[in-house]
């Protein structure tokens, strides 16, 4: 059974998307440091401005997403994303653009990809039939694996060839067609809920997620995963210059063997979800964290840069197949009401782990030693396999049918 034509014009939507917030996220530290003369300190609260909708906008975006058209809000915030990604240039060739603005223009078109990544789960059960869940959410991830291989280089090379302002131009125009794509989705006209207190619908979410401990497991395993990632990636670079001895190129191509074990894993999921049960294939990305950073700790003892780049590369294979199938069993499990909320608890709860992450992160590497944050790390990514593991999900032979909607 194929993919209704609603959702492929989703999927192509959601690559355009996905690759324009890719090139933005990707050319605006370089524009950061070669145009504006930015340091490691400006550098970093750019990062943070880039990330802070995504604390601040998501329950809100989850709790539209449950009250209006899924696709009438993903409009209105890829218009918003072009419109901050086309103002760039123009500051740019008046030769006013600064880097407060630059950070603000990085939180507008950070916006877009708030409300995507809520609405666009919430939209996907309404589009395809449950048995064809899995493989929608696989080619939505395929999409973002394609983004995240191309867009950053992209970006850089349009710098460096054209000037700064050209990777915007090309973001905002690809953000430009998602509007176009999904404008064309055939969506089902919801009824409007009961107007209620912001606060009053938020609960409901949470209540109902409460009392679903798959859900439950969930959330407690990406929680725990996002702080371990994220200690490791904050002291990694530093790690694999100093104890590795690794050069600028070769930490760039571990880093980027991610988004090759991503692409890798989109790419055999389909093979892959038809021949496993659904608990299992969930399983298998918190294993396969584990897995990655036992490789990259052996590298102490294997000098070289192959051990570090198998790791993050089954990185990228573990993390991509637990968001397809933790996508779908969230799906499953959740009335098409409560989808949006859902969604943007999950959200918050992942970035929200990430600060204290890098944190942690820090604050060992600096007080007690670079290899006690990467045994941190890797503790970590043992105890979340181990949620997971001990918990109902492996036992999960097939999709929950009692959706209540």
């Amino acid at each position: 059974m194929s993919l209704p034509t609603s959702f492929q014009r989703l999927a192509w939507s959601n690559l355009a998307a996905q690759s324009a917030e890719q090139m933005s996220l990707a050319a605006a530290p370089i524009l950061a440091v070669l145009t504006l003369g930015a340091g490691a300190a400006e550098t970093g609260i750019l990062t943070a401005a880039q990330s802070l909708p995504f604390l601040l906008l998501s329950l809100p975006a989850g709790v539209l997403a449950d009250r209006m058209r899924r696709k009438q809000l993903m409009v209105m915030a890829e218009l918003l994303r072009a419109a901050a990604l086309l103002t760039l240039p123009v500051l740019l060739w008046l030769g006013v653009l600064s880097l407060p603005m630059l950070a603000l223009i990085g939180a507008l078109t950070a916006t877009g990809t708030v409300v995507f990544s809520v609405a666009a789960p919430a939209l996907v059960p309404t589009l395809v039939p449950r048995e064809l869940l899995a493989a929608a959410n696989t080619r939505l991830e395929l999409a973002r694996s394609l983004a995240f291989a191309v867009g950053p280089s992209a970006a850089g090379v349009l710098v460096v060839a054209i000037g700064g302002g050209a990777a915007f131009v090309i973001a905002a125009l690809l953000s430009l067609a998602a509007v176009w794509l999904i404008a064309a989705i055939r969506e089902d006209v919801r009824a409007p809920g009961a107007s209620r207190h912001v606060v009053a619908e938020l609960i409901e979410g949470m209540a109902f997620v409460r009392t679903q401990p798959l859900l439950m497991t969930i959330m407690a395993t990406a929680a725990v995963w996002s702080v371990s990632y994220f200690v490791l990636q904050s002291i990694y670079v530093l790690y694999a210059v100093q104890r590795l001895g690794l050069d600028a190129g070769a930490v760039g191509l571990t880093l980027g063997a991610y988004g090759a074990g991503m692409l890798v894993a989109a790419l055999a999921s389909p093979l892959i979800l038809p021949r496993m049960p659904i608990g299992r294939f969930i399983v298998c990305g918190p294993v396969g964290s584990v897995i990655g950073v036992a490789t990259i700790l052996s590298s102490r003892f294997v000098p070289g840069i192959f051990m570090p780049l198998l790791g993050f590369f089954l990185f990228g294979i573990g993390p991509l197949m637990w968001s397809i199938g933790q996508t779908t069993l969230r799906q499953a499990l959740t009335p098409t009401a409560l989808l949006g909320r859902v969604s943007a608890l999950f959200m918050v709860v992942s970035f929200g782990a990430r600060p204290i992450g890098a944190a942690i992160g820090g604050l060992i590497g600096t007080k007690i030693g670079l290899d006690a944050a990467m045994l941190v790390a890797g503790l970590g990514f043992i105890a979340q396999a181990a949620i997971v593991l001990f918990s109902p999900m492996p036992a999960l032979r097939a999709l929950p049918r009692h959706n209540l909607d």
